[in-house]
């Protein structure tokens, strides 16, 4: 019986056959899409179910949530793993990652915060630049809090002298951290310049 010639790619070379997966590398690409799905419960509802992916996965990922006893979720784990397999992963991936990371609004939310807090501990200006842009604050309440911070800081500098590293990190520089972080996110009510502004062109207007 005669032998067929080895079949060849347009270039003239014989194909070669890409390896086989060993039973390591498939079962770490399992366990890599059932991690992934379990994290695509982390996107709300509305969000996940405009995912590029088929019914049937969004169906599985829905009862993965629904499901509480620790068997039947790794059941259901395992199934959605398996349905992952048909799936393009990287919109997926990219989609978890961007709920994981917060947004540029918030990081600049949190240096402002910061920023504002080292001020106040560290410069007595910055009490009364701090008030009057937030005149609704609670004066006696921040005078405390900034006091009590800077104390701490004065200890820990003391404690830690004989290394040069001064760490403010205790609990009443974290309280005013949240306080200054809270007051910032607040909508801002207008101040009495703003009101004569706004006086002013109603006059205008009438």
């Amino acid at each position: 019986m005669p032998r067929h010639p080895a079949p060849h790619a347009p270039d003239g070379e014989p194909f070669i056959e890409a390896p086989k997966p060993s039973k390591t590398q498939l079962k770490k690409v399992s366990h890599d899409l059932q991690a992934l799905g379990e994290a695509l419960l982390e996107l709300p509802k509305a969000k996940l179910a405009k995912l590029p992916m088929p019914e049937r996965l969004l169906d599985a990922l829905n009862e993965l949530r629904r499901i509480k006893n620790f068997e039947g979720r790794r059941r259901q784990l395992q199934f959605v793993g398996k349905l992952m397999r048909d799936v393009d992963p990287e919109p997926l991936r990219e989609a978890v990652a961007e709920q994981r990371l917060p947004s540029a609004r918030q990081v600049l939310a949190m240096h402002q915060a910061e920023a504002w807090r080292d001020r106040l501990i560290d410069q007595d200006a910055a009490l009364t630049e701090w008030l009057d842009a937030h005149p609704a604050d609670d004066v006696q309440a921040l005078r405390t809090m900034v006091r009590n911070a800077r104390k701490e800081a004065q200890q820990a500098a003391a404690a830690q002298a004989h290394d040069g590293a001064v760490e403010r990190k205790g609990r009443h520089y974290r309280d005013l951290f949240q306080h200054v972080k809270a007051a910032l996110a607040a909508p801002q009510a207008p101040s009495a310049d703003d009101a004569v502004d706004d006086e002013e062109d109603d006059d205008d207007d009438a």
